[in-house]
């Protein structure tokens, strides 16, 4: 079931959204070679609880962070710890969501280590694009496969793959509600198809790109995903406000 929100719903949706953007900003400025994701994820949840904000994913189907890492070929839900120390030339990938009265906001970007690749910043150049591109789609007068035909032929344009094993979802007074918002384009649906989108939605768009093939698997510890080939993998992430105007992104420093 969809619930549409109201401005003032909405509005409770970007106080917590500037938790985020803060506790983002802050992770940004601490990330560095030699400090551990355990760390980090620390600092994420201080600063959270400061401003009176539960940090979203801890305890979340019994996630034990505040924070879902990862690392280079890590696509999402990697696990903190004080033996993963980040070393010049990695990528990041910070997923970050917070609750506060009475709603969730969601965001995640990944920002280099240092000095990376030329491949790695063509990766990160081309996800955060492609994050945008799906963003435009997000209009009451589109339906919801225009924002996953618009992340992924673009994605593909340029050379990388989308990871279709995870998606994005609505978001709201929980944390993942309906609609699902895949970053492509399902075998069984038609360009241009799916529900109709609607003033009121509040969506978060989160495409994973990797470098090589699109399939993943599960590490042991149950969370983190892994490109199953080893290559590298960014996530970038808004929560986003459909209006009569066009799409309002609530996780965007202004």
């Amino acid at each position: 079931m969809i619930f549409l929100k109201s401005e003032e719903e909405i509005e409770k949706i970007r106080a917590a959204s500037r938790v985020v953007i803060e506790v983002l900003a802050r992770l940004r400025e601490e990330t560095k070679p030699g400090i551990s994701t355990w760390d980090l994820d620390r600092i994420a949840e201080e600063v959270a609880l400061s401003r009176g904000a539960t940090p979203a994913f801890k305890g979340y189907r019994d996630y034990p962070a505040s924070v879902c890492f990862a690392i280079n070929h890590e696509v999402v839900h990697g696990i903190p710890s004080k033996k993963k120390i980040l070393k010049e030339g990695d990528i990041l990938s910070l997923d970050f969501g917070v609750y506060l009265d009475g709603f969730y906001s969601d965001s995640a970007i990944t920002i280099p280590v240092g000095k990376v690749s030329t491949v790695a910043e063509k990766l990160l150049e081309v996800t955060r694009n492609s994050l945008y591109k799906g963003i435009d789609m997000a209009r009451p007068t589109n339906r919801l496969f225009d924002i996953s035909h618009a992340i992924q032929s673009y994605v593909e344009q340029e050379g990388f793959s989308v990871v279709k094993a995870f998606v994005g979802h609505g978001i709201g007074r929980n944390l993942h509600e309906d609609p699902q918002v895949p970053n492509f384009v399902p075998d069984n649906g038609n360009w241009g198809k799916g529900i109709r989108l609607k003033t009121g939605m509040v969506i978060a768009i989160e495409p994973m790109v990797n470098v090589g093939r699109p399939d993943i698997r599960i590490l042991s510890d149950g969370w983190t995903a892994v490109t199953v080939d080893g290559t590298l993998s960014a996530h970038f992430e808004h929560t986003v406000a459909i209006t009569d105007n066009g799409p309002v992104i609530l996780t965007q420093e202004h």
